[in-house]
């Protein structure tokens, strides 16, 4: 007798071969050389081959990676014509010049605004009303004159509106120089004054705080500078020293406070400042404890805690003054832990409070009225959605904007009126080819997890998809940090979607979509779930008979990198192909070397392989590690030389190392971008022909050429 699963693999085996363009012997692969490198571990000899392309300065490295880049154009040169009529598509799909829905802070009105033809946003304003003249404030197609790679943006106005502090990263390593602009004079009064990870301005709108970061890229540092003052005067305000913690700074909705944060992934301690004393003595609110996570804002004399004390698994919000905030006994409830929703964050107004949930995997919004103590959520036509407050830096605000998308309302802002609960449409997405959303379906759907676990899986597909098991079908996943999957409207998967494609999401452990217990669920020693949930959502596709085993491709990246390489090692049957892009894959020797940028913080996310115990249950998945002899799916693997988050060189060496091991004669595709970071491209029409690149393979791989 066959096993159900067993039968459906012969089945597919008899049916006809889809026929591929790529074909893996249109070049010759290159071969990495092994230089053995070797050392021991618990009582265990390990062995890398190719710890030696860690060495991005090494020549023998580039000449590797570039010879990867010659087989991968060389493979998918049958695509272009594929990707250039996809590129096209998302252009048709997309109002080139545009803006933003402006929102005010002080006196004047912020948005951005993009043109045809320009890669980069302008950052703009508008003094007293919509109708006042336009200013441009920052144009980072300016920034990028010159340059490969530009991220920039308005990261602080000053409380006068007089000057910006905006941050720049030209190479894709998340390194952002700080610089300040008058705007009154249009002059950039501090140009790259220092790399920043976080900034804030005091009340005065002449001193910031920054934070920067040490070897490792870890915030570890808290400065306070005088605009105008030399660099070398800047006070160095705090040094977190415990490797586990990370810093961020920041200021109280109401513009009272400046906030210090030291965090972990687990535990955090807050410091607070009066904004209009930035010379003045940070005070603790709460000093750090193990497993105590807070968070803290100001109105109206008290403090605002988001805590899980007392096993307030999903959070709860604490009240306490001011000056109380060290002792716990004098915080009082506000809204009690609810263990059906994760409190994901409360925005704080004059008069209301904007409180941010998730109950049984969507996002919800909830209203607090501070003058009768009712509150109420933001209704929607929709059953599943995501829904979230947008910018809205005004303290004083009776109407809100409040971003709305589902996987068929492309990205949309509401205005809510927070007294009457009135919505208003302010913008939708403009989908300039033509948009009707009632020729698609969405839906939310549950697979069984090894354990028993239901695990949601949000769909989007083409009205009149037969569910005879023959579509193709694209499941994407990610399943770490306690991130959860919201559902989206994608412009670009259109192109996906009209071609038979079913797009399925699965909201997997690890992810905090079904509340915080789903992360911890999904973490450290139960890391496991996150893979098996993902092969069960595969699975269950194919058993309702959404698609066709034989057509179905997996995609995830960064830490969704893992993901995909760790499922494919357990059930490499489970897809066609794979796409691992910026791919985390190489668990072991990362969190062995504390030299790498997150290693250390992230031991309480992974675990640490020096502990016999963590080292042993990383051992079980490691993608890098599990790899074996044995015929694996088709895959896409994509990287950037510049990543600071995923290091080029794991997906590198995964990708030599799979070349060597692999029985069958189906594609590796290794596409090293010499330019980008862990984003990718930072301009908007390459990073579109990024995608195209991407959907190309993956079309080519559900058997659909054009």
């Amino acid at each position: 007798m066959f096993s159900p699963h067993a039968w459906s693999l012969l089945v597919a085996a008899v049916l006809p071969a889809i026929a591929f363009a790529i074909d893996p012997s249109a070049g010759t692969p290159p071969v990495a050389k092994k230089v053995p490198h070797t050392f021991e571990l618990h009582g265990q000899k390990i062995t890398d081959d190719y710890a030696w392309l860690k060495d991005k300065k090494n020549a023998d490295t580039i000449a590797y990676l570039e010879a990867e880049n010659a087989y991968a154009a060389a493979v998918m040169k049958p695509t272009e014509k594929l990707q250039a009529k996809l590129y096209d598509e998302y252009l048709s799909r997309i109002k080139q010049t545009d803006l933003s829905v402006p929102y005010r802070d002080g006196n004047y009105w912020y948005y951005t605004k993009t043109f045809e033809g320009k890669q980069y946003p302008s950052y703009c304003r508008k003094k007293g009303s919509l109708d006042g003249a336009e200013e441009v404030i920052l144009d980072v197609n300016e920034l990028a004159k010159g340059e490969k790679f530009m991220s920039a943006r308005v990261a602080d106005v000053s409380d006068d509106g007089t000057k910006i502090i905006f941050l720049s990263d030209t190479t894709g390593f998340r390194e952002y120089m700080l610089s300040v602009k008058d705007l009154t004079t249009g002059k950039v009064l501090e140009d790259k004054l220092v790399k920043a990870a976080d900034v804030t301005w005091a009340a005065d709108g002449k001193t910031l705080f920054y934070v920067t970061e040490d070897a490792a890229k870890r915030s570890n540092k808290l400065w306070r500078h005088t605009v105008g003052e030399p660099k070398e005067k800047d006070v160095l305000v705090y040094e977190e020293k415990d490797e586990l913690f990370r810093l961020a700074v920041g200021r109280s909705r109401d513009k009272k406070y400046l906030f210090h944060v030291s965090a972990s992934s687990t535990s955090t301690e807050q410091r607070y400042l009066s904004a209009d004393t930035p010379a003045g003595e940070w005070k603790m609110i709460l000093p750090r404890e193990d497993k105590h996570e807070y968070s803290v804002d100001h109105r109206d004399g008290l403090f605002y805690i988001r805590t899980n004390r007392d096993g307030a698994t999903n959070f709860k919000v604490m009240t306490c003054p001011v000056a109380d905030a060290g002792d716990t006994k004098k915080w009082n409830d506000f809204l009690p832990h609810n263990p059906k929703a994760l409190i994901q964050g409360v925005s704080l107004f004059k008069n209301y409070a904007v409180i941010g949930e998730r109950e049984a995997g969507i996002p919800q919004i909830r209203v607090h009225s501070f003058a009768d103590n009712t509150s109420h959520r933001v209704e929607w036509p929709e059953p599943v959605f995501s829904a979230g407050a947008g910018a809205n830096p005004e303290y004083d605000l009776e109407k809100i904007h409040v971003s709305y998308t589902s996987m068929v309302t492309p990205p949309s802002v509401y205005e809510i009126d927070l007294r009457t609960k009135a919505k208003k449409l302010l913008k939708r997405q403009e989908i300039p080819a033509g948009y009707k959303a009632e020729e698609y379906v969405s839906e939310w759907v549950f697979a069984t997890a090894t354990d028993g676990t239901k695990v949601p899986i949000s769909l989007v597909y083409k009205k009149g998809l037969k569910k005879d098991g023959t579509a193709p079908v694209l499941l994407y996943g990610y399943g770490s940090y306690g991130a959860s999957a919201s559902v989206n409207f994608s412009p670009t998967r259109l192109s996906l979607l009209d071609r038979g494609v079913v797009f399925a999401q699965g909201h997997i452990r690890g992810g905090s979509d079904m509340g915080r217990q789903w992360y911890e669920d999904g973490k450290m020693l139960k890391k496991m779930n996150t893979f098996t949930d993902f092969i069960a959502c595969a699975d269950y596709l194919v058993e309702q008979k959404y698609g066709d085993r034989k057509k179905l491709v997996i995609q995830g990246g960064s830490a969704g990198g893992l993901l995909v390489g760790a499922t494919i090692n357990l059930r490499p049957d489970v897809c066609q192909a794979a796409v691992l892009q910026v791919p985390f894959v190489d668990v072991i020797n990362t969190m062995l070397d504390e030299s790498l940028p997150l290693t250390v913080q992230e031991f309480l996310e992974w675990g640490n392989p020096k502990k016999t115990e963590e080292y042993e249950y990383i051992r079980k998945y490691c993608p890098y590690t599990n790899l074996a002899k044995k015929a694996y799916p088709a895959m896409l693997i994509e990287t950037s030389l510049n990543d600071s988050q995923v290091l080029y060189h794991e997906p590198a060496k995964y990708t030599a190392k799979i070349r060597t091991l692999k029985t069958d004669a189906n594609p590796v595709v290794f596409k090293c971008r010499m330019v980008g970071g862990h984003g990718g491209a930072s301009g908007r029409y390459d990073g579109l022909k990024e995608v195209a690149y991407t959907q190309a393979f993956i079309l080519d791989q559900m058997g659909i050429k054009e």
